[in-house]
């Protein structure tokens, strides 16, 4: 018998496995990655683990001796490189691993910069791994010349912890704004000046045209005809989901690997979860890049596994750190058509509604509106536009109306 299989240690391969042992799982369970570390935290990477503020063991979700203590067998440093399914077996590292059940939690890989403009020349840098960020942090030198492609919140980012080590931070933005996929004009013009107060040129609506250098990349020339030296560059284009392994054995794709409302994919014995997954929702098959979804997909499709028959319900939330703002964010803010601004000074928070209902919510440094907006998210309840504005108003009543 070769009981559960889970390809990917990462923050879902993690959770499912310990919800799988949790939940009364006796079959064997087996925990594969790719990386030499056991499963980790992936924000800090880009926050206090490249600060210096925390040690490589803190990233551990947990302690290494945990999967001996649950009989999980947990396999690192072993990149799977087939899956055939008719033998139902796992190619990995010269062996082969025998499953009934087979769990994809492959995550997703950052966009790299094209070879054909410079990508591969040494000093361009992506921020997805250990290995990544140890990789970089020796050039975090105070007053080193850093470039960064791409204005989401990885890129973003990685700007507040260069500036705050003293480093001359260039970000360039081929949109007309920051964060314009995934936020309204307000959070971006908050950000924009947040970064600028720090000594961040943000340069939007700029695109890179090629990155220059003979083997190490010193220079970058951009779509607006200037140049600018540079000491090394950090791409924060985005990421992708990891599906070619799920590809190559004939699972079905659709904006990841294609699952129901239960997280089984078109082989009854393959499920999925986390970034690589696609699930059913609002009449179309959508992925969350997010360590919540991560969390609550991996939990439910453990559950299914062991016979729950329970559908996915996303939670969307999602968090970023930069400076010493705490950005909070609940639900899915697409087609919205108003943004409330509910500006308390220090704490502010920007509210989203779609057809007068509220669907989601930017707060900074607002834990306690960040709180019941997503309490009412969740819960499929609006609130009065004209009390979110009114920065004096109390929330707290709103949950109870």
């Amino acid at each position: 018998m070769g009981g559960v299989v889970v390809i990917g240690a990462g923050q879902a391969g993690a959770s499912l496995v310990a919800r799988l042992r949790a939940g009364g799982c006796t079959e064997r369970i087996t925990l594969i990655g790719a990386e030499p570390q056991p499963p980790y935290q992936r924000p800090p990477l880009s926050k206090a683990y490249l600060l210096g503020d925390m040690e490589m063991s803190r990233l551990f979700l947990r302690p290494e001796s945990f999967y001996a203590d649950q009989d999980i067998t947990l396999v690192t440093d072993s990149p799977v490189i087939a899956v055939d399914r008719a033998a139902r077996v796992v190619i990995a590292d010269g062996r082969e691993l025998a499953y009934d059940t087979l769990v994809f939690c492959t995550g997703s890989a950052p966009r790299r910069l094209p070879a054909a403009i410079g990508g591969d020349l040494d000093g361009v840098c992506v921020v997805r791994t250990i290995a990544d960020v140890d990789a970089m942090k020796p050039r975090f030198a105070s007053g080193a010349r850093v470039m960064i492609v791409g204005g989401g919140y990885i890129g973003l980012e990685a700007a507040a912890v260069a500036s705050k080590l003293g480093l001359e931070v260039t970000l360039v933005e081929m949109s007309e704004r920051i964060l314009q996929r995934v936020a309204a004009p307000e959070t971006s013009a908050y950000f924009r000046d947040l970064h600028r107060s720090h000594g961040v040129t943000i340069l939007e609506g700029t695109g890179l045209g090629r990155l220059t250098g003979e083997g190490r990349v010193t220079g970058a020339e951009l779509t607006d005809g200037t140049a600018r030296e540079v000491d090394f560059v950090i791409a924060g284009i985005g990421i992708v989901p990891e599906i070619a392994l799920a590809e190559s054995c004939g699972l079905g794709i659709e904006n990841g690997i294609r699952t129901d409302a239960f997280g089984r994919t078109d082989d009854p014995r393959i499920w999925a979860a986390g970034d690589c997954a696609s699930f059913p929702h609002g009449g179309a098959q959508i992925r969350l890049e997010s360590v919540g979804n991560a969390i609550d997909q991996a939990d439910v499709v453990a559950d299914n596994i062991l016979g729950a028959g329970r559908a996915y319900e996303a939670r969307p939330w999602f968090w970023s750190d930069q400076y010493d703002i705490k950005l909070q964010i609940a639900g899915l803010n697409a087609g919205y058509d108003r943004v409330v601004v509910r500006d308390g000074g220090a704490a502010r928070s920007h509210w989203y509604y779609r057809e007068g209902r509220l669907i989601a919510l930017d707060a900074m440094n607002d834990p306690r509106g960040y709180m019941v907006g997503k309490r009412l998210i969740e819960a499929g309840r609006s609130a009065p536009p004209e009390v979110v504005a009114d920065a004096a108003s109390d929330l707290k009543p709103l949950l109870k109306a």
